[in-house]
């Protein structure tokens, strides 16, 4: 699996440990930044990780800031990405199996190194059931691309 991997001036340090996880795991890694520890606006950042998977450069993209809720957002902003913030595993593995998430982001400030590497080895390792939550995952599509969804539950989907 190709993986891009970034981070503000916040998370560079984990961002490390993150790549070198992500490669010892058999993965091919692109680090896309920061690489100066000052200042850096964790915008550019979400938008980089977003964009090289959005364009099928890469498989996921991991995206690292001090909450990871603004990276995400501007990950979240690219069409054709489902970027969540996770803070443990349970969700980081849902969000693969229902949701198809393709961008993975969390804080540096906020979960410890050990748990981001056990966070991000579990939302590697999960694959996308289809099934059910293919429809869903049409739906978060298509507000994306803003086109109207079906708003009736079908209840042999649920």
């Amino acid at each position: 699996m190709r993986v891009a991997v970034a981070s503000d001036h916040t998370a560079m340090e984990l961002r490390q440990e993150i790549i070198d996880l992500v490669r010892g795991l058999g993965h091919e890694v692109s680090d896309l930044g920061t690489h100066d520890p000052t200042k850096a606006d964790y915008p550019v950042y979400g938008r980089l990780v977003g964009e090289a998977v959005a364009a099928g450069e890469f498989d996921r993209g991991i995206a690292i800031c001090g909450t990871g809720i603004g990276i995400s957002i501007a990950a979240n902003k690219v069409d054709g990405v489902r970027c969540v913030v996770c803070s443990e595993p349970y969700s980081a593995v849902l969000s693969r199996r229902h949701n198809d998430s393709n961008v993975l982001a969390f804080g540096a400030r906020v979960i410890g190194n050990e748990m981001a590497k056990l966070i991000t080895q579990q939302w590697l390792e999960t694959e996308f059931e289809g099934g059910r939550h293919q429809r869903r995952v049409n739906q978060l599509m298509a507000i994306q691309n803003g086109v109207a969804i079906e708003d009736q539950v079908d209840p042999g989907l649920c």
